[in-house]
């Protein structure tokens, strides 16, 4: 838009300056050609009664002036006020060639246009040169109207382009609207669905486990359809956890940073530990930390639970039995740092920048039958950004991933 605008400015600026240019030579024509005719008169008299005689001079204006040159180039007279400071001798030969064109100049603010002036030859009607007439102008006032033109043109072209701005800003909202209104319902339905669906998954979960709590009254064919749907009501019921979750942060302003408190982050990750070291154990999986410096940060502690949780969960997903989770924290300046490494399967390079983007799964997880719903690390990101940290990644396929967790030191 803004380029656009300047192209028109400049246009309009070369058009208008184009016009005062002929606008000004037009005058300076007219008044050297009402003034050829007096060329034979001045040579043989001399500008005596020179306001009787010559009619042109009720054309001359202010910051104007008149020469009149012999066919040599010679000066013979000048009338006005406004002359140029260099000869005609050396530009005879281009007006003698070019007979009926003027010639136009312009130096150290003096306009000038120059014509050759003809007479006929009674004996061989051939023409002969007479001399030269000179009409000169000071640029002043051109310039002078030049600058309140910029200056107009500039007032004028930042007005423009602030309005457009501003109907191009409002036009973006009005067509924005809707979609934000539709973006604004969507994440409503998915939070209310979320909600709603968290009823009967409860009750099913439930009626599950008393079935299974009974095994004698269940009949042997239907004890694996029984631990499917077990497992499919557990994903269901994480899914729905997820999604209200996510909905609910998306649809918050600014987080609640006065009802934060001070969180013992080796007191929370040891907890963590100690929580996922049966699921661990079974797997065959060895779990180390090192959480021997006692480091705070400032931070809603269930949700900086479940951002520890999600990460940890995650490794003792992908890493095979036999394999190892190292747990870690350290400070570094302002900033605690939470390392978990695996020995996983690890993650390709060009998989890398989408591993934080909402339901996305690597194919070699998915072909692997691997349990997730792909919003594990998305969430872990969201709860760090709250925290104003960030969760970054460095990964080797075959040898692992390291997740480290950058917060602001309490």
């Amino acid at each position: 838009m803004s380029a656009l605008f300047g192209v028109s400015l400049t246009v309009v600026y070369i058009s208008f300056t184009r016009s005062l240019n002929q606008l000004l030579d037009q005058e300076l024509l007219t008044l050297a050609q009402a003034a050829a005719p007096s060329l034979e008169t001045v040579k043989a008299e001399g500008l005596q009664d020179f306001h009787k005689n010559l009619p042109w001079h009720s054309l001359f204006e202010r910051e104007q002036g008149l020469e009149w040159f012999n066919a040599e180039g010679k000066l013979v007279a000048r009338e006005g006020t406004t002359f140029p400071n260099f000869s005609l001798s050396k530009y005879i030969s281009p007006l003698h060639l070019k007979r009926g064109s003027p010639l136009l100049q312009q130096q150290d603010g003096v306009h000038t246009l120059t014509i050759s002036v003809f007479s006929e030859n009674s004996h061989s009607n051939k023409l002969r040169l007479e001399g030269y007439i000179r009409a000169s102008e000071s640029t002043e006032e051109t310039e002078a109207a030049l600058r309140k033109f910029q200056l107009g043109l500039g007032l004028g072209g930042i007005m423009a382009l602030i309005l457009s701005s501003i109907t191009s800003i409002w036009l973006t909202q009005m067509v924005l609207e809707p979609m934000q209104q539709s973006f604004r319902r969507l994440k409503q339905f998915t939070a209310d669905a979320s909600h709603e669906l968290r009823t009967p998954l409860t009750a099913i979960n439930i009626a599950t486990e008393v079935m299974q709590s009974h095994p004698e009254r269940i009949h042997p064919l239907d004890a694996k359809k029984l631990v499917a749907v077990a497992s499919a009501t557990k994903q269901l019921t994480c899914l729905a956890d997820d999604l209200l979750f996510l909905a609910r942060t998306d649809s918050a302003t600014v987080p609640l940073e006065r009802q934060w408190i001070s969180v013992p982050l080796d007191e929370l990750l040891q907890d963590l530990v100690e929580l996922f070291e049966p699921q661990a154990q079974a797997k065959g999986i060895t779990i180390t930390s090192n959480l021997r410096r006692r480091l705070f940060t400032k931070g809603d502690t269930e949700k900086l639970l479940r951002l520890f949780s999600n990460l940890l969960e995650n490794a003792l997903k992908y890493t095979p039995p036999g394999g190892s989770v190292i747990l870690s924290l350290a400070k570094h300046k302002r900033f605690v740092i939470i390392t978990i490494e695996d020995s996983g399967m690890g993650i390709a390079s060009e998989h890398l920048p989408f591993i934080f983007q909402r339901f996305w799964r690597a194919d070699k997880a998915r072909s692997q039958l691997i349990e997730g719903s792909g919003l594990g690390l998305a969430i872990a990101q969201t709860i760090a950004q709250q925290h104003k940290g960030k969760v970054t990644v460095i990964s080797q396929v075959g040898v692992g991933s390291c997740f480290q967790v950058c917060l602001p030191a309490a």
